[in-house]
């Protein structure tokens, strides 16, 4: 190996080492000193199927380094649309057209590491998993956490192993639900009323829950939510009530 190619991978490897917020892991493979062979590992990304596994890849440094990428490829097996899951062998821009001589180790594993977060179907190294995601997700996400489990170490929990195939919802799934609810819950003083039309009474001064009381007092249509201009009539009703109350 020559003295400059083994020197930045040397550099490489102190600097992943002294790296502890990135997560990603490279070290000669076998933990022995032949810096054209390494072995890398991240975790599974939160919010994916990958969650909480270790992901091992084989990294092979050609002579050309660092003007030609790595060649990695997963020693652990995963279900992914760009991933092998008989070889390991990966399609990702990175490792390939889109590598730069600026580009290093670490940067590359991380790479990895946000590939399982963002598959891309169409342009895969797997066809059948590619068609299982495009197909039927749901079956995508179970598949891809069972090997999770059983390739990558990761915990059983939220997702259904050995329950009849139930998937669990990821994390984004989560937070996009508990934000919904929360929506909910927010229209829900409003009582089936257009929002923006009990809003123009608030702005007035007055509380949510009066202006709808007044609202069902008066009688307004609720018009299946949607917004609309109240008669003048009407409006001297709604402002009588509210101002007349307590």
């Amino acid at each position: 190996m020559s003295s400059n190619r083994a020197r930045r991978v040397a550099k490489e490897i102190a600097d992943i080492r002294a790296d502890t917020s990135s997560n990603v892991f490279a070290e000669p493979h076998g933990n022995g000193d032949d810096l054209t062979h390494l072995r890398g590992n991240f975790k599974g990304p939160p919010g994916t199927p990958y969650e909480e596994g270790i992901y091992h890849v084989d990294i092979r440094i050609p002579t050309e380094y660092p003007f030609r990428p790595p060649v990695m490829k997963f020693e652990t097996k995963v279900w992914h649309p760009n991933v092998s899951s008989q070889t390991g062998a990966i399609c990702l821009d990175t490792l390939s057209s889109a590598w730069s001589p600026v580009l290093t180790i670490k940067s590359a594993l991380l790479s990895l590491q946000s590939l399982l977060s963002t598959p891309e179907p169409k342009d895969p190294q797997d066809a059948e998993v590619a068609g299982m995601l495009m197909r039927n997700p749901k079956e995508f996400d179970r598949v891809a956490r069972e090997w999770a489990v059983k390739y990558a170490g990761a915990p059983k929990r939220e997702r259904g192993e050995g329950s009849g195939g139930a998937t669990g919802e990821t994390l984004k799934q989560r937070e996009r639900k508990s934000k919904e609810e929360e929506e909910r819950e927010r229209l829900a003083v409003y009582k089936g009323y257009n929002k923006d039309l009990i809003d123009r009474f608030v702005n007035m001064g007055f509380d949510v829950d009066r202006v709808v009381s007044a609202f069902e007092y008066v009688g307004i249509d609720r018009m299946n939510g949607e917004d609309y201009e109240l008669e003048e009539a009407y409006m001297g009703d709604i402002t009588a009530r509210l101002l007349g109350e307590p």
